[in-house]
């Protein structure tokens, strides 16, 4: 069998052994782009779920925040700037003039964006328009935050930025749901708050992407509840579901629980249960990872953010669907030793301090989250130097918690070897010498099953790049 596997920018060919299955992580189901984005977001925000329309839940008078997800999303066409001229449009019915609305880019602990960075998400127009009334969430400003206590079921932390409270109505824009990771109370209860309140979703095993029974929205849900509670008010959502990065499928307006179970129909439509892939778990499992991350756009990806936050995270939720326990994983990637030090100054001191003592998620937590949490340095450079918060290199070790279920990771045809040594993995030159090595300790007769994944769009606006264009 000759597979493409992806590699660096591109792909590269690899002849597999006879009997190995394909596995695929890719949609069942394919939806078609919608014909005019603009009508059917208009059209959502005319039959909202579970809320009035947005005219109707505002005076002239009010003060209005329109948040919406940042860069990180794999979100890559115009849903952003139509939805906020449709929402702009509505508040306009109802008296509220555009000066009384302030733009909030949801960054969460991710890196605030430059202002020709904030054009390319949005448009010129609308950066110009709104001037200093758009802003990037600052999750290390005291004065910018506001606690609102904690829950009563789980005593959860609640912080959020005081532009929810101190609106009369907020307004976010989802941009795109990745299974059951993103949207809902995610958007608000981490995309603008503070590390003490994500930390409480945010370990080794407190993140999921399940569409059914997903523990992290449960925190997230008993959250939003509260903060809604204490604010005496509803957040206004529009959720999308993309028929591919560049094309939206589907839009639903109005409550955040209401548009999120819509959304999430819409996903369980087109993503059966990963372990519905390989009906028998497999010795060896084989894939490629691209040099592109969520984390790298308009930046540079780094060894973590290859092989452990892509290699093992996003593209390693096949280990635990189709691996044996002690299974060998084969990766092809291009991962080279470059550190972008602008954007991910944090990353280097992971893997120069905290990776070579260990490799195992949950000390890393125990011994090492605080003080990357407030390493005054990093921080100051998330807060004016658009880099990524400190504690954003500890979250992104998080996947080698799948090492508990991995004998032995190969990765094929590094550009410097010496990387994925210094994590403990095995190097091989070729895809087809890895899994050699591979049956030689699992046996001639070890099953292989190599991943067929989405492809990761090369967008010139707004894909991975290599460096700052």
């Amino acid at each position: 069998m000759n597979v493409e596997l992806p590699y660096a920018d591109g792909a590269i060919t690899a002849t597999l052994p006879p009997g190995a299955r394909r596995l695929s992580s890719e949609p069942a189901l394919t939806y078609p782009a919608l014909p005019d984005l603009d009508a059917a977001v208009r059209a959502a925000l005319a039959s909202p779920l579970g809320l009035p329309r947005l005219r109707d839940l505002v005076t002239p008078r009010a003060r209005v925040t329109i948040a919406f997800d940042d860069h990180t999303t794999g979100s890559f066409g115009p849903i952003r700037p139509v939805a906020i001229r449709a929402v702009l449009d509505e508040l306009a019915a109802a008296g509220v003039s555009r000066s009384q609305v302030t733009l909030v880019l949801a960054n969460a602990l991710h890196r605030m964006l430059r202002p020709d960075e904030l054009a390319r998400l949005l448009d010129e127009e609308l950066v110009r328009e709104f001037g200093t009334r758009f802003v990037c969430h600052d999750a290390e400003d005291p004065d910018a935050i506001v606690d609102l206590g904690t829950t009563a079921e789980h005593g959860y932390p609640v912080d959020v930025s005081r532009h929810v409270t101190d609106a009369d109505l907020v307004v976010y824009v989802n941009t795109n749901y990745i299974r059951g990771f993103t949207g809902g109370w995610k958007s608000v209860c981490v995309g603008l708050s503070t590390w003490r309140s994500i930390r409480v979703t945010h370990t080794p095993d407190g993140m999921s992407m399940s569409l059914d029974r997903n523990r992290m929205h449960a925190v997230l849900d008993e959250m939003g509840h509260h903060l809604e509670a204490r604010l005496g008010r509803r957040i206004f959502k529009i959720d999308s579901v993309l028929a591919d990065p560049f094309h939206v499928a589907h839009v639903f307006a109005g409550a955040v629980d209401e548009t999120r179970r819509a959304a999430l129909a819409a996903e369980a439509r087109r993503f059966p249960p990963r372990r519905d892939a390989a009906p028998e778990p497999v010795d060896i499992l084989v894939y490629g990872v691209p040099d592109s991350s969520p984390y790298a756009i308009w930046a540079s990806i780094n060894p973590i953010l290859t092989l452990i936050s892509m290699g093992l995270g996003y593209l390693g939720g096949m280990i635990d669907a189709a691996g044996k326990p002690g299974c060998t994983v084969v990766m092809a990637a291009a991962v080279r030793d470059s550190w972008d030090r602008v954007h991910h100054p944090s990353y280097p001191d992971v893997w120069e301090r905290v990776l070579p003592e260990t490799r195992d998620p949950y000390e890393i937590s125990a011994r090492f989250e605080d003080a990357f949490a407030q390493h005054a340095e990093h921080v100051d450079a998330y807060r004016h130097r658009f880099a990524f918060h400190p504690i954003h290199g500890i979250l992104a070790t998080h996947p080698l918690k799948r090492l508990r279920r991995v004998g032995r990771v190969i990765v094929a045809a590094p550009r410097d070897p010496h990387v994925p040594r210094h994590l403990g993995f095995d190097v091989a030159p070729s895809v087809e010498e890895a899994i050699a090595r591979a049956q030689a300790l699992h046996g001639p007769d070890a099953s292989i099953g190599v991943v067929t994944q989405p492809a990761m769009p090369a967008d010139p606006k707004l894909a991975a790049q290599s460096g700052r264009p």
